[in-house]
């Protein structure tokens, strides 16, 4: 146990559920906002409301994984609840007072420079990425399923971004026999979708191939499935697009296509937030302890 180590977690999902279960063994203490609607059976997990927190004496806060954006609300599944996170509470901390999120935000990162607090990037880190790209890679194979007419076998698939979640994503599909197509940019990608015995699909041939697709995979987390591009996908198509906000498709376009498309922002907390959380929870424990 880390002694005199007070973590504070305020809102969240699933995945925190699975922190909690981690870290009450291993930290002094830990106290909950925004977890009205659960229960845990730790003598040293307090469930408060936000008023109710000393703030000043607060060594860590975890945040939720998507972060926080511009209107300061925090995403809680456990409560009904209107939570605010701001730079006043922030402001009450200790100055060595360490902010986890699993991405930072614009909002974040104003507010944490704004009070001179750290703030820490859980998935910034590539094993936690890595290993969470499971969980998302197998939700991508469960929504291709649920949501087609077609097996996955011998499907066209395309993954749009060869980093750390669309390489797991195309090896899963090809695994189960999907014709499996990547794009990237950079030559090292590209040639090692090639060596994966992958089609490689660059800049200049994208738009090309998208006529032939059935599943369309996207991971890159800024636009690219533009309104033109999905013009050129068949009406049967099906888009999963896996990428963080502001997302990587032109959904207004898809609409009005009449193409398929799902944005499921926090698949793995969905699929599978066990695995998910004791990820995050084993990795936080860590950064805690250094």
């Amino acid at each position: 146990m880390k002694r005199n180590h007070i973590l504070l977690i305020i809102g969240g999902d699933l995945r925190q559920v699975e922190v909690v279960n981690i870290l009450a063994p291993r930290l002094d203490k830990i106290y909950l906002v925004g977890f009205d609607l659960t229960s845990f059976p730790y003598s040293n997990v307090h469930q408060v409301q936000l008023e109710e927190v000393s703030f000043s004496k607060v060594n860590s806060i975890l945040l939720p994984i998507p972060g926080i954006h511009e209107d300061g609300i925090v995403e809680t599944k456990f409560s009904n609840k209107k939570i605010l996170f701001t730079k006043e509470l922030l402001e009450q901390t200790k100055p060595d007072c360490t902010i986890y999120s699993g991405i930072i935000t614009p909002y974040l990162a104003q507010i944490t420079k704004q009070t001179n607090r750290k703030i820490a990037a859980i998935f910034d880190r590539d094993d936690v990425a890595i290993l969470n790209s499971i969980p998302t890679a197998e939700g991508a194979l469960m929504l291709a399923i649920q949501h087609t007419d077609i097996t996955i076998h011998q499907s066209q698939v395309i993954v749009l971004g060869f980093g750390r979640v669309g390489m797991t994503v195309a090896r899963l599909f090809a695994s189960v026999g999907a014709l499996v197509s990547v794009y990237a940019r950079k030559q090292e990608h590209i040639a090692r979708i090639t060596e994966m015995g992958l089609t490689a699909i660059t800049p200049s041939t994208l738009e090309g191939s998208l006529t032939q697709q059935n599943i369309i995979i996207n991971t890159v987390p800024s636009l690219i499935l533009t309104s033109t591009l999905i013009k050129k996908l068949s009406l049967s198509s099906f888009i999963i697009d896996l990428a963080s906000k502001p997302g990587g498709t032109d959904f207004d376009s898809a609409k009005e296509h009449q193409i398929k498309t799902i944005w499921p922002l926090g698949l793995p907390a969905k699929v599978a937030p066990k695995t998910a959380g004791k990820i995050i929870g084993q990795v936080l424990l860590e950064m805690i302890n250094e």
